[in-house]
């Protein structure tokens, strides 16, 4: 197994990558070449209309325990036994999610002109369509560094892309 900083980077390329060939497709408009950045930049860059711009990677788990299920982590007993309780919950989980991942990232200060968001739906019971359906229900904080913000509907990016901000 590769160490957790290459994973990182690998899924925050794969991330990167999907958008970009949604946003492509859905606007007709290239993004090209992704490079890796040090932390006082966002995760990744690229060019967009012949000027650099910034992607900050996130993805969308609905919990650590649920991230280390998916990334095929070892579980401990006590990890399963919370994995088994969210379960039981009801589907306001997703929101919950994605609002902390917003509030989050808002507090970032970043090195950089122009900065997107860029969320991936890692959980696979979540779907772009569940996503879609909260759209007017997320809560983007009134401050935060991003010029857009999006979400890849799926791991894979079978399913789309969707615009939270603006």
């Amino acid at each position: 197994m590769q160490n957790t900083v290459e994973e990182k980077l690998e899924l925050e390329h794969h991330a990167a990558r999907l958008f970009m060939r949604w946003y492509e497709r859905n606007t007709g408009k290239k993004i090209r070449h992704i490079w890796h950045n040090q932390p006082i930049r966002p995760d990744v860059s690229c060019v967009f209309e012949g000027e650099r711009l910034d992607l900050e990677i996130a993805h969308l788990y609905g919990s650590e325990a649920e991230a280390m299920s998916i990334l095929g982590r070892n579980l401990t007993d006590k990890t399963r036994d919370f994995l088994r309780n969210l379960e039981k919950e009801p589907d306001h989980r997703l929101l919950k999610a994605l609002n902390r991942i917003l509030d989050n990232k808002s507090e970032k200060c970043y090195q950089t002109k122009r900065v997107w968001l860029v969320i991936r739906n890692a959980h696979p019971s979540w779907t772009r369509l569940d996503i879609k359906a909260l759209e007017h229900h997320i809560s983007v904080p009134y401050h935060h560094p991003f010029e857009k913000i999006w979400i890849v509907g799926d791991m894979e990016g079978k399913s789309g892309i969707v615009r939270l901000y603006p």
